[in-house]
């Protein structure tokens, strides 16, 4: 929030969005927009998609894994591995990452420590996918505040402020679901 609006901060190459991409070779890893580029010639050694796996058993996403370059394999529990470099990571270890990187960015626009904050999930997300992008919040040295629905988030940023009497519907048309979130103000 700045002042009684919600503000979208840029992040550090400028954008309003960040990637979900890393990139890991050796010690060097990379979130965001850069990690995306190296996709290009380096495809096994960036991850993408991490948020399809993420509290999710191996067995539930054989379709998922058909389409990544980097290995995935079953976890002693049951959920997913993906490996990179000749490391295994979860997709919350991932999530983290990428959490860290804009918590960074954060960071630097506002001069100021971030400590908490509140992630934004697919409509459609379960419990246990709730839980899992929670400690990959946690995992960035984040207090998760709350894990709300993406949709609903945007309605809710619409509606901050607002002086009048309205409702409002807010559409997330995304890859493969239809969410909507209706707001009265």
């Amino acid at each position: 929030m700045i002042g009684d609006r919600s503000e979208v901060i840029a992040n550090a190459e400028g954008d309003r969005t960040t990637p979900s991409v890393v990139y890991i070779k050796g010690t060097e890893l990379i979130a965001g927009k850069l990690a995306k580029r190296k996709a290009i010639l380096e495809p096994r050694n960036v991850i993408y998609e991490a948020k399809r796996f993420i509290g999710r058993q191996y067995s539930e996403v054989q379709e998922e894994i058909k389409n990544c370059p980097y290995e995935v394999k079953k976890d002693s529990d049951g959920g997913v591995i993906m490996v990179v470099d000749g490391k295994d990571y979860k997709p919350e270890q991932i999530a983290a990452f990428v959490l860290q990187k804009i918590k960074q960015d954060a960071e630097k626009f506002l001069g100021d420590r971030v400590t908490s904050a509140v992630i934004t999930v697919p409509a459609y997300f379960n419990d246990s996918q709730r839980n899992a992008t929670k400690a990959a919040g946690e995992i960035a040295g984040l207090k998760v505040e709350r894990i709300i629905n993406e949709p609903t988030a945007a309605a809710l940023a619409y509606g901050i402020g607002k002086n009048k009497d309205e409702k409002v519907a807010v559409f997330d048309l995304g890859g493969g679901t239809f969410d909507i979130t209706i707001l009265e103000i």
